[in-house]
């Protein structure tokens, strides 16, 4: 009887992602000059972020970095296809459209800072001098319409959002259109302003921040805003580590935001700390949580490039889809 050969060790899982560590990742940022200075970054930095100028250097440089190679790229490749298809110079020039980069994580895990920190970042490059951000805020359904529909107490979650207005924002973006109008969110309001615009006029960046940017279409047949996207970057942390922030950040706000008069969120000005901690982990528990884990985090593998943060907020990886 011959021998039996042993059965080969089982392969390692194929990954669409290729994953690179902080220190080899921040060797990219090797002989790229630090365009911000301190009170640049501190004013970008969102509360409870602890973003610094090291962060900046090693993590967010290279990555502005290449964002703007892909927007290059994706430039020189509409070139070339309308050379190709014989389109005359005019109308090729006229077809140049802006570079759509879409930004998704949870509730208080920093995206909001770090779109603010690549519109600057990106702005600093030679192939990129026009970025333009717009958040999802604004296209939140505005309170009357959420009472209607009974949906304040699911504010975020998928369905409290326009999600047509928002698809045909970006196609017009996308498009090329000389103007687009975007509606505006007041945090200090909690609602949708209906004198107020965001107003973006063809610029070569756009980007597009948001918690459920990444969403699949609601129906088959549908558009999702994520396939309008040129490039899109999740933010990943561990749920635990961003409850902690959620309610650092809600802390902070008590003393501040909250305190004005004016704010929608007054009534928790003058919580205890104990109060507030409650206050903010209920919400968490009962509204931000079950958005993370039902719709948040399920669309973290269409993204094409995860930032895996640590306990203090610091990246710890990156993970980049394989082209």
């Amino acid at each position: 009887m011959g021998r039996m050969s042993a059965a080969a060790p089982p392969s390692a899982p194929l990954s669409l992602y290729g994953e690179i560590a902080r220190d080899d990742w921040s060797r990219l940022a090797a002989g790229m000059d630090q365009p911000l200075t301190e009170s640049e970054v501190i004013k970008l930095r969102g509360i409870g972020d602890r973003l610094d100028l090291t962060e900046v250097r090693e993590v967010y440089l290279p990555l502005s970095r290449l964002l703007s190679i892909y927007a290059k790229t994706t430039r020189r490749l509409g070139s070339e296809v309308s050379d190709f298809l014989g389109t005359p110079p005019d109308q090729a020039a006229e077809r140049t459209t802006p570079f759509v980069v879409g930004v998704a994580g949870s509730v208080a895990v920093g995206k909001s800072t770090i779109a603010r920190l690549l519109r600057e970042l990106m702005s600093r490059w030679a192939d990129t001098p026009r970025v333009e951000l717009v958040t999802t805020d604004g296209f939140l359904y505005p309170n009357a319409e959420l009472e209607r529909r009974g949906l304040m107490e699911r504010k975020g979650f998928p369905e409290s959002y326009d999600r047509r207005g928002l698809v045909e924002f970006v196609t017009e973006v996308k498009s090329g259109a000389d103007e687009v109008r975007a509606p505006f969110y007041s945090h200090m309001k909690y609602d949708i302003m209906p004198d107020a615009h965001v107003v973006v006029r063809r610029p070569d960046v756009v980007i597009v921040e948001g918690l459920n940017v990444l969403q699949p279409p609601p129906a088959p047949n549908d558009v999702a805003v994520s396939d309008l996207f040129d490039f899109s970057i999740y933010v990943d942390a561990d749920a635990g580590h961003i409850e902690q922030w959620y309610i650092d950040r809600f802390l902070a706000l008590r003393e501040g935001a909250f305190a004005n008069p004016a704010s929608h969120f007054n009534v928790f000005a003058h919580l205890s700390d104990d109060e507030a901690i409650d206050t903010a982990r209920g919400y968490w528990n009962d509204i931000n949580l079950p958005n993370l884990v039902e719709n948040v985090l399920p669309t973290r593998h269409r993204a094409s490039l995860v930032l895996r943060k640590g306990a203090d907020h610091s990246v710890e990886s990156v993970l980049l889809r394989k082209l």
